[in-house]
């Protein structure tokens, strides 16, 4: 983009992230939406969450600030802010849900990134980068190489490298790197980490705007059925096909193999336990930030998802409305030809063509021949061990996740809230750590939960070994606590 005088003039007044940077309650609108959006990376919020709490940081500032601070209520803000003029916040509604939800755009999110970068670093990095700049051109001179000859010598060359540095390794000489060295490298896998959670709003962003387009072109659409699909489908292949859609769907595959999940729950965890990146003190939501990259990614995914509903919706419509049209036309034929049968046309009213007998004898038919030749191996079958004990099959774990519910209700029927280690304590486990898990999965699924970090929980439960000795089983988590 060129930053001409008519591009920034016209950004100044059209682009949400500067109208939010030029707005005289900036200050509130970009702390409140950092703390309840970003910070806890929350995709969505439904209407009445997030007015209570933005009631509750209007009250704090008129406490301090006075009542004539921002006088209108909670949920006329959020309104103005999601209005088209503003375009800070998106306001939707899900579908099967009449409650409002809220969600970022991706202009606020660029706006309140660049208002991060204003603070002063203490500390700046600049080798890590510097090493990031030189592995990428490495990356792409290697893999646009079609000289086979260039890229054998290349793999020898590197190879030649890991062998010295192996023989260096076992003669006692192992670099390490020092403490500037690792907090260089940990602020910048920090920034890159916060901006690929920026970057999945906009891709999510981008293909919300193709379902948009599609959902006002079909109900809009007068003409043929295979026309319009084929617009369609042309436009959702083009976006699926772009360099976008692609390095997403890379992306995504590379995220959800389960070893990869494992590795990147390893290295975050031997990275943090440094001294050095200790001593910097990062936010407790980098441990899981993973899980957070395919949160975000689902969101996207459904996005998708929907689309696909849209158009099957249409289908289902559209063939309908065709099956009725045909039948409406057959009664009406039926009709003219009720109220002709008396009093029937003079003259000829239709002529049929001379019919024949297609005659096909049996025995011209071909013989059937078969399209692949079985080869039969000619091997001793051999005995399998039958030392098998089936018992295993039958052994199985199942957890009841309709009780589990009913039994957070009634938990939640005379109190706000509850922790998980209280519903445990008033209903012992049975399955141990398999209905840990299934709370786990009813907190995030059918309940609202909150997670505390900073106040860890220890839960208990008795299990039985193989010898029918009873044992006690700890396992610390952080407090979860289910919100009526």
């Amino acid at each position: 983009m060129t930053l001409d005088y008519s591009t920034l003039d016209a950004l100044r007044a059209h682009h949400p992230a500067w109208r939010l940077l030029r707005s005289d309650h900036a200050p509130l609108i970009a702390s409140f939406l950092h703390r309840v959006f970003v910070a806890p990376n929350v995709r969505v919020m439904a209407a009445a969450d997030l007015a209570e709490a933005l009631e509750d940081e209007l009250y704090a500032l008129r406490e301090s600030l006075g009542p004539a601070f921002f006088p209108k209520p909670a949920l006329d803000y959020l309104n103005d802010w999601a209005s088209p003029e503003k375009g800070w916040l998106r306001k939707f509604y899900q579908p099967g849900s009449d409650e409002p939800q809220f969600d970022l755009t991706p202009a606020t999110e660029k706006a309140l990134a660049w208002l991060g970068t204003l603070a002063e670093r203490g500390f700046v990095g600049t080798e890590s980068r510097l090493l990031t700049l030189f592995d990428l051109l490495k990356q792409m001179n290697e893999g646009s190489e079609s000289d086979p000859v260039k890229r054998i010598a290349e793999l020898h060359k590197r190879r030649a490298e890991i062998d010295a540095e192996i023989a260096r390794v076992m003669a006692g000489d192992v670099p390490l790197l020092d403490d500037t060295a690792l907090k260089d490298r940990f602020q910048q896998f920090m920034q890159l980490a916060r901006e690929l959670l920026a970057d999945f709003r906009e891709v999510e962003y981008n293909f919300r705007l193709l379902d948009r387009r599609v959902r006002e072109r079909i109900a809009l659409w007068d003409g043929a059925k295979g026309t319009l699909l084929e617009e369609i489908m042309g436009e959702r292949d083009a976006i699926a096909d772009s360099d976008q859609g692609r390095s997403f769907r890379a992306f995504w595959d590379f995220l959800m193999s389960g070893r990869r999940q494992e590795e990147l729950s390893e290295l975050l965890a031997g990275v943090l336990a440094l001294p050095p990146v200790a001593g910097l003190k990062p936010d407790v939501r980098i441990r899981r930030v993973h899980y957070d990259w395919l949160e975000a990614g689902e969101h996207t995914q459904r996005t998708v998802a929907q689309l696909s509903r849209q158009l099957r919706r249409f289908l289902d419509d559209q063939a309908w409305l065709e099956n009725r049209r045909i039948m409406e036309i057959l009664h009406g034929i039926e009709a003219k030809a009720l109220a002709l049968r008396e009093t029937p046309p003079a003259g000829e009213v239709m002529r049929l063509a001379a019919s024949a007998a297609a005659v096909e004898l049996p025995m011209e038919r071909p013989l059937y021949t078969p399209a692949l030749k079985p080869v039969i191996a000619d091997i001793v079958l051999e005995t399998g061990d039958s030392e098998v004990d089936p018992a295993v099959l039958y052994a199985q774990v199942v957890v009841d996740r309709a009780q589990l519910a009913r039994h957070i209700r009634q938990a939640l029927q005379d109190r706000s809230q509850v922790t998980l280690r209280e519903l445990i304590e008033l209903q012992p486990l049975r399955q141990g750590l398999a209905e840990v898990v299934a709370y786990l999965h009813l907190g995030s699924e059918s309940f609202q939960t909150v997670v505390d970090e900073d106040a860890p929980e220890v839960i208990t439960w008795q299990a039985l070994l193989p010898d029918g000795e009873s044992v006690t089983k700890i396992a610390r988590l952080p407090r979860v606590i289910f919100v009526r």
